[in-house]
């Protein structure tokens, strides 16, 4: 899928650009042609010899060629790219791509390009976490700029956490998947939230449930590898996801979940609503710890915002499919539910069936449409289920 396509490869300066020669090494061995653009930082991490050997192409870092004056004509590299990928960007170049600065080969190609742009961030965890950094992320993501999300782990520092560039495995497939029209998903924009919700009581105690998160995860990697474009909403989990096509964003309580939802669900295709939302929060929640002084504590609930049931009310174009969890009278609740808040499907789990449920790594679901048809399944590990879930969404597309 990637023979004969041109790949423009810009690589800044960072521990992270000794990536860039597997990744240009992975586009060679599919066909392409690959042309890189080095900054001066990057030349002192990685040598333009290996990327020219390995790309079988001149390397560009300046504007003119030192041996004859030549020009390099950025807006004839920007022309001759199909796709262009900056791996890694630094949070600099980030910064001037995001405001149109201009001061290198780099960036004035940047401002040339009119093929797709992907760019896959590298730097240290608190570099990663600043308001600056994530404005421009999302200033170049506004101008249609795609981010190949970064992955956690050990960095340069010695710090551990998110700002690893996406492997460069992940970066092949993701442009493989830009050109591959196959995909079922291509160019769908699909919403999935996943985990728990936790309720606060006190700056210590919450009420909360056991969901792992697992299923949302697995749907939201499984939409993913189908070319989609996943904005992940979860709540509390400790699992890391690293697919480079998926923008997670973490929340603690049911109010926080229904506020990102709300931001993203008028342009999205697909949403797949797996996490275990609280029902009831409290009333009031204590400023300090409550300490133990009765026998007895009086809690006051009200109900949570009904996350599904408003979307339901407010779709247009989305396919929309929500989750059941039941211990009785299974099949009529699941069908209930499926009708109040307007769904496309629902998928049913049953803490009866032993397997099923939270925090283990499979799971046993009945999918109900809207027709009430009914389709069983038996145990089977999660991204398995995530694959018969995904099918019955591509039925409905």
């Amino acid at each position: 899928m990637l023979k004969g396509k041109n790949i423009l490869l810009g690589v800044c300066g960072s521990i992270a650009s000794y990536k860039s020669a597997e990744l240009v090494r992975l586009f060679v061995k599919a066909d392409a042609q690959v042309k890189v653009i080095l900054t001066k930082d990057a030349s002192s991490f990685i040598t333009p010899l290996t990327l020219s050997t390995l790309s079988k192409n001149p390397v560009y870092s300046k504007y003119y060629k030192e041996d004859t004056g030549e020009w390099n004509n950025h807006v004839e590299l920007a022309l001759w790219a199909d796709v262009f990928i900056i791996a890694p960007i630094s949070a600099n170049t980030m910064a001037k791509f995001a405001n149109g600065l201009c001061d290198n080969l780099l960036s004035a190609t940047y401002l040339s390009a009119k093929c797709p742009v992907y760019f896959a961030p590298a730097m240290d965890l608190d570099m990663w976490k600043h308001f600056s950094t994530k404005a421009n992320l999302e200033k170049l993501q506004s101008y249609g700029n795609k981010l190949i999300n970064p992955g956690t782990g050990e960095l340069a520092s010695g710090l551990s956490g998110k700002g690893r560039m996406a492997e460069p495995a992940d970066i092949f497939n993701v442009i493989a998947n830009h050109f591959n029209d196959n995909l079922a998903l291509k160019g769908k924009k699909v919403l999935v939230t996943a985990g728990p919700t936790y309720e606060a009581i006190d700056p210590v105690r919450f009420i909360g449930n056991h969901s792992s998160g697992k299923m949302g995860l697995a749907l939201a990697h499984a939409c993913a590898e189908q070319g989609a474009e996943v904005t992940l909403i979860c709540g509390p989990t400790q699992l890391e996801q690293n697919h480079a096509s998926i923008k997670r964003i973490d929340v603690i309580s049911a109010s926080e979940m229904f506020d990102e939802v709300l931001k993203y669900y008028d342009s999205t295709d697909i949403c797949i609503l797996s996490a275990a939302v609280a029902d009831y929060t409290p009333v009031i929640v204590a400023d300090n710890k409550i300490k133990k002084t009765s026998d007895s504590f009086d809690l006051e609930l009200k109900k949570t915002k009904d996350i599904a049931a408003y979307l339901g009310a407010h779709k247009q174009k989305q396919i929309l499919v929500g989750f059941a969890l039941e211990t009785q009278n299974e099949i009529s609740n699941a069908i209930s539910k499926l009708e109040r808040k307007n769904l496309d499907f629902i998928v049913l789990n049953s803490l009866n069936d032993k397997g099923a449920g939270f925090q283990g790594n499979e799971n046993k679901i009945t999918i109900i449409k809207k027709n009430k048809e009914q389709l069983s399944f038996d145990l089977k590990p999660k991204d398995a289920v995530a694959q018969d879930i995904l099918t019955v969404i591509k039925e409905l597309i």
